[in-house]
């Protein structure tokens, strides 16, 4: 059961404002708000999405700080009535509209406190989207740090080691010799350094960033999306419950985050995609090459060494901070997007995703430009753990001039 993973985490008092009650806009404030929302992604030139809880309660996953959330009811001594297993939840129809607005480019990147791996099991791309809080999907070698896919959702928390070998191998013939371990972060935990570089550096490029199902509690999480307002960006909130940025923020909607993405979609004219679990590296046919131990395969979902360097001077051009808008057009016949032609899950570098149809083994090339990389990776964490200590002070700052949560 989903509620299992809070049950793990350490104990800790100040989680937050819990239970606020829930504001909705009328109908008619909804389709006026979705007609500038669509308005401005239009004109974005880098749309960045920051994800929430709030999007995976369709899928039966429950909430923290709703009315009926998890940590709300644990004060009252009380759990949650809906709660489905993370193995098997499935995408959203949020999660699948990221999906479509990544292939009409409408989308750039998405920013997840989420730990359910719904991102992952829509077929949303590891070099698209920055994972905070960890992923129930996903092993981390404790030596080399690669990261694996399982097919089954982890039983532990707080980055716990398994009885797992890490499946890599140095020159093709020696193991790695680390174990994996769970990638779900305690309270006490730090953020993931790439996943959490790659967030800061996309959220200050954006012009435009939409929180979905979230009240932006979490530090420093909570707090990514007003890079973008501090850099001249606009700030939309989707969300049931008041939130504690709402006053800085360009455009509040409150409402279910379905029904802003259906009304969105249409009138960006871009066709909805539904889950295909063809398309669901989870549930995806293995061959015997590919499936490794304890539910754990051979496939990645690593994060390349230098990703955040690359990604810092990539879009430090402005002509490559976003890719052109894909022509529209009104026929209704308009063929649809594949989703696992473009948003396959793979190993993901500094470069772009790749992906092993067969993986025989992971080979780590003990080389000179290992060597070189390895110096590289050094200094692009050096330069994230500065990027997070600036984000930590300026959350500090915020919080600080705002209040406490």
């Amino acid at each position: 059961m989903s509620c299992n993973y809070a049950d793990g985490l350490s104990p800790y008092e100040d989680k937050g404002k819990l239970g606020i009650p829930e504001k909705f806009d009328s109908l008619d404030e909804v389709a006026g708000k979705i007609l500038i929302l669509a308005k401005w992604i239009k004109e974005a030139k880098h749309v960045v999405m920051h994800t929430g809880a709030g999007i995976s309660t369709p899928a039966g996953i429950p909430d923290f700080r709703g009315p009926k959330g998890v940590w709300t009811l644990e004060k009252k001594g009380l759990k949650p009535q809906i709660n489905v297993s993370f193995d098997d939840a499935e995408p959203t129809f949020t999660h699948m509209a990221i999906i479509s607005l990544f292939q009409t480019n409408y989308l750039h990147y998405v920013v997840s406190q989420n730990i359910d791996g719904l991102h992952l099991k829509s077929g949303l791309d590891r070099t698209k989207l920055s994972e905070l809080h960890g992923n129930m999907f996903i092993g981390q070698c404790s030596l080399c740090s690669r990261q694996y896919i399982r097919r089954k959702a982890v039983t532990s928390v707080g980055q716990r080691e398994l009885p797992v070998d890490c499946p890599a191998l140095k020159g093709g013939k020696l193991s790695c010799r680390g174990k994996l371990h769970d990638t779900i972060l305690d309270w006490e935990h730090e953020l993931p350094t790439r996943d959490l570089g790659l967030a800061d550096i996309h959220s200050n490029v954006a012009d435009l960033s939409i929180c979905l199902g979230t009240t932006l509690q979490i530090v420093p999480s909570g707090t990514l999306p007003l890079a973008t307002k501090r850099k001249g960006g606009r700030l939309v909130i989707i969300n049931l419950q008041p939130t504690k940025w709402d006053k800085k923020a360009d455009l509040v909607i409150n409402t279910y985050v379905d029904d802003v993405m259906k009304l969105l979609l249409k009138e960006l004219n871009t066709p909805w995609l539904p889950y295909d679990p063809k398309c669901d590296p989870t549930r995806q046919p293995l061959s015997e090459k590919e499936m490794w131990q304890e539910e754990f395969t051979k496939r990645e979902w690593t994060l390349g060494a230098r990703a955040v360097s690359t990604t810092r001077k990539r879009l430090s051009h402005p002509e490559n901070k976003a890719e052109p808008k894909a022509k529209k057009t009104k026929d209704k016949n308009q063929e649809k997007p594949i989703p696992c032609q473009t948003n396959n899950s793979a190993n993901a570098s500094g470069e772009g995703s790749k992906q092993d149809a067969e993986v025989d083994s992971v080979k780590v090339e003990e080389t000179g430009d290992e060597i070189t990389n390895l110096k590289e990776e050094k200094q692009n964490d050096d330069l994230v753990n500065q990027s997070e200590t600036i984000v930590k002070q300026e959350s500090a700052q915020l919080l600080q001039e705002n209040g406490s949560v």
